[in-house]
């Protein structure tokens, strides 16, 4: 049985759960279609979404039947009409205990309240970093499966591959859900580079940003550099 993990709002790794354990969680509000989740096959975390009709998310629940109206109680023969109730009691000036109710009810609430949109305004931002950090990871593993294609190149014609060569097309065929365009070459510094170009991550920080992967062929290295700021990085292209 495929056995799920899933990240909090506080960005725990939660886990593992079965399918259906992750499908109940999401009926039950504790889950959205942004929530990260990962799985064994999958090369980074993925959204909830992206797995809605594998997990049948959004098929409605069956809901149970309303039960039949009670129906009213039978009158009973030989017995007189009850007596009209008395008329209430006069009602003293003062405060009512509803109002009290509500004036103690907001002294408590109104604390608990401000303590929520503190911790909001602290971990909303941090969540959208960890989210939009994943989608850039998400597009290094893109250009990692090209990693042996410019290494076996340079090693066998001593040269970088370009579009074109060693069966790499157009860079428009290289694209991904967070990827427009991947370019292949030498870079300004020498060493043979691929360059991706990024979209659809929801950041104008992001969105048309390029991220350089380079292979040093004498060291057999590879490293990264970006127009990206560090924060949404990697920790190894920082």
């Amino acid at each position: 049985m495929t056995q799920w993990y899933y990240a909090s709002r506080q960005h725990q790794r939660l886990g593992p759960v079965p399918a259906d354990e992750l499908a109940r969680l999401f009926h039950a509000g504790h889950l959205t279609l942004d929530t990260l989740v990962w799985r064994e096959g999958l090369a980074q975390w993925q959204r909830l979404g992206d797995f809605a009709d594998e997990l049948s998310l959004l098929t409605a629940a069956a809901t149970a039947p309303p039960l039949p109206p009670s129906p009213p109680s039978v009158p009973q023969p030989g017995y007189a009409a009850a007596p009209p109730a008395a008329p209430p009691p006069t009602a003293r000036p003062g405060m009512s205990a509803g109002k009290i109710a509500l004036i103690v009810g907001a002294v408590l609430i109104l604390p608990v309240v401000a303590i929520i949109g503190m911790l909001a305004a602290i971990s909303l931002p941090a969540y959208n970093d960890y989210t939009l950090r994943a989608k850039v990871a998400e597009t290094m593993a893109h250009g990692t499966r090209y990693k042996a294609i410019v290494a076996e190149y340079r090693a066998t014609m001593d040269a970088c591959p370009h579009n074109g060569d060693a069966d790499l097309g157009p860079p428009e065929s290289h694209a991904s859900r967070h990827v427009a365009q991947t370019r292949f070459g030498e870079l300004d510094d020498g060493t043979c580079g691929i360059e991706m170009q990024l979209r659809n991550t929801g950041s104008t920080h992001i969105d048309d940003k390029r991220v350089w992967l380079s292979y040093d062929a004498d060291r057999q290295e590879w490293s990264c550099t970006s127009e990206i700021a560090d924060r949404f990085l990697p920790a190894q292209c920082r």
